[in-house]
């Protein structure tokens, strides 16, 4: 496996971005049977987070993380409106960008990507960074992946936010707009990412420095391999690699009775219909403030990050966890 790494000047002066960078290196060899990769392709690969923490945080004093999980073809940066409102409400903030984005490493073949080891990467990041207590906050892959991860660790998790996504098994139809989604980014001779995060987002005009931070991961196409691939990624039919494996993950989704909150936005094609779906099938839905999102599309931290965030800090305030 031939693994890029983005370089560092790439980051340089970017707007409303002060966070260093943290990393944690992850071991391919010992990933799970569904998720591996042979002796020769083994690599050790470079996860990167920020880890954003109140002033004067003692350890022990019940603080809570709020663990941001982007998605396609975003990387945490789509957290930065967000991230200093949860700061400020007392809340450590730990946002990770996904293999093949950001700042982690990024392998160089599409091969090289599948839902299962990314599932198994970010598995193996947050145990090695020994993450609980942690309201889950995801959004597109953010959810696909981080679901899967409040599945199989329920006990890491005191409460979860879902937001433009879903975790599909191939038995729900994929809306419209996804599968054109899909189709575009296979076919498109040009994966301009800058150009994606404006078309997914409502408010206008998309700056063209937000255009260059969401562009700074993927200096040429050689970097693109994890983005231009994680659309075909989704379960599509019940026949979809992984769409067993995520069957499996509801199964544990429906007994999940901690605190669900979905934040949908009002204006996102792809992803219709999915909050009223987590509302019917996860116990932990039960009884909350769930909200629609005015004026965002896709990516609602774009278009409404202050907004979405004051919703989170409200539902975490309002579901206090037991120390």
């Amino acid at each position: 496996m031939k693994v890029l790494q983005t370089p560092d000047s790439q980051f340089d002066g970017l707007a409303d971005w002060p966070y260093q960078p943290v990393y944690t290196m992850i071991d391919t060899t010992s990933m799970s049977m569904s998720a591996s990769i042979s002796a020769s392709d083994a690599v050790a690969l470079r996860v990167h987070h920020i880890d954003a923490r109140p002033q004067n945080e003692t350890p022990g004093d019940g603080v809570e993380t709020v663990l941001c999980m982007h998605g396609e073809p975003s990387w945490s940066y789509l957290y930065r409106k967000m991230i200093p409102r949860f700061v400020a409400a007392g809340h450590r903030v730990v946002a990770p960008d996904l293999i093949g984005f950001g700042r982690s490493d990024k392998p160089t073949e599409t091969t090289d990507y599948t839902y299962e080891r990314h599932v198994d990467w970010m598995t193996q990041w947050l145990m090695a960074n020994d993450l609980k207590n942690l309201t889950l906050v995801c959004q597109d892959w953010g959810g696909l992946i981080g679901l899967r991860l409040v599945a199989a660790m329920p006990e890491r998790f005191s409460r979860v936010v879902a937001a433009n996504t879903f975790l599909n098994t191939g038995e729900r139809p994929a809306s419209e707009a996804f599968m054109a989604w899909r189709k575009f980014s296979q076919e498109t001779s040009v994966f301009d990412v800058g150009r994606i995060m404006r078309g997914g987002c409502k408010v206008k005009p998309f700056a063209d420095e937000l255009r260059r931070a969401y562009d700074a991961p993927f200096p040429d196409d050689s970097y693109k391999a994890g983005a231009r691939v994680f659309p075909t990624l989704v379960p599509i039919s019940p026949e979809s690699p992984s769409a067993r494996e995520n069957v499996e993950a509801w199964k544990s989704l429906r007994k999940f009775e901690k605190p669900f909150l979905t934040a949908f936005s009002d204006s996102d094609p792809v992803s219709v219909g999915g909050d009223r779906y987590f509302q019917r099938e996860i116990p932990g839905c039960a009884g909350q403030a769930h909200t629609t999102i005015t004026n965002a599309a896709h990516f609602l931290q774009e278009d409404a990050g202050e907004k979405f965030a004051d919703v989170v800090n409200q539902f975490i305030a309002a579901n206090k966890s037991e120390q």
